[in-house]
């Protein structure tokens, strides 16, 4: 006769019950990987219920939770247990989770964080990362904001994060960022680097660089980007004979977006890619937080000046290249 131990215990699987306010039924939520951009899971809502069974390999994992039309959504931080998710008296934002450790400490961070400055909200973020070294939650919010916080910051407190955390997705992008990045500022010399172009060919910034160059920062996506570029195709018509260039490298993914803005906006100079977004090597390097951005380049290779455009780079490309 065999022997069953009663100290057994069965393994601990995810799920998420759900369970939402005035949303009709048939309405299809999704999951996605916030890493990785993948859709990982749906389910239907069914008398304002909802429930997800997933097989998942990695835990914890930040997903966005959402429905079609992107009316209703939440991030979660999802961990390998029995989770429960309560928008009944709420919208989706606002929603009760339980279940995850990992989302609980998020929402010391961001609960409420609409209410707070910029300033309030950026200070409290950094005493998290500071108190919860331990937690992937941090080296969420470091890798979002290393080249904000700068190296130093950001060495300091991935150096206090467990070999566990350093090893996560989000460490890799830390680690990635506190090796290549320059801590680039006016007054540096420029750090040189290699990319390919739309055609494959590989140009190094030093190549490419004139009595006076503008390193700079864009995207297709990027509308602020785009309204720019009308005005920076008139200063690159108008200085390019006194040897001023443009060096643009795009945070594009996608490539026939990426040409087809060029195409669309005339960017008569040369652009260039790797197609890893916000883990571009040079917008690490430069530690670019935000596009668009740009750093100007005199004929010594000194960074003169950074994020200017308009009248003001005008004004200055004249004072350069006289």
């Amino acid at each position: 006769m065999g022997i069953i131990s009663c100290n057994q215990q069965e393994e601990p699987t995810f799920s998420l019950q759900g369970k939402t306010n005035k949303i009709e039924n048939g309405t299809v939520l999704y999951l996605k990987n916030n890493l990785s951009e993948k859709i990982i899971d749906s389910s239907v809502v069914t008398n304002n219920q909802f429930s997800f069974n997933t097989k998942l390999s990695k835990f914890p994992l930040r997903v966005l939770l959402y429905n079609k039309e992107f009316s209703q959504w939440r991030d979660i931080w999802l961990e390998n247990k029995k989770m429960n998710f309560d928008a009944s008296e709420s919208d989706f934002r606002n929603a009760t989770i339980s279940g995850s450790q990992s989302e609980n400490l998020s929402q010391k961070v961001y609960l409420n964080a609409n209410k707070l400055s910029f300033e309030e909200r950026n200070k409290l973020q950094k005493e998290f990362v500071k108190e919860n070294p331990n937690s992937i939650v941090s080296a969420f919010i470091l890798s979002v904001f290393s080249r904000d916080w700068g190296q130093n910051f950001t060495k300091e407190s991935f150096d206090k994060f467990p070999q566990e955390v350093k090893s996560s997705e989000y460490g890799k992008r830390i680690s990635k960022y506190i090796s290549l990045n320059k801590n680039i500022q006016i007054g540096s010399k420029y750090a040189d680097f290699e990319m390919k172009d739309q055609s494959g060919n590989s140009k190094k910034l030093s190549e490419i660089h004139g009595e006076v160059t503008l390193l700079e920062f864009w995207a297709s996506w990027c509308s602020p980007c785009r309204k720019e570029n009308p005005n920076l195709v008139k200063t690159y018509e108008k200085y390019k004979p006194e040897g001023f260039e443009i060096f643009a490298v795009s945070l594009d993914k996608d490539k026939e977006k990426w040409t087809a803005a060029m195409e669309k906006d005339n960017l008569g100079w040369p652009n260039f890619c790797d197609f890893e977004g916000w883990e571009n090597e040079a917008s690490l390097m430069y530690g670019v937080y935000g596009i668009p951005d740009n750093f100007l380049i005199d004929k010594n290779g000194e960074i003169v000046a950074r994020n200017i455009r308009g009248e003001k780079l005008n004004e200055k490309l004249t004072e350069l290249t006289n």
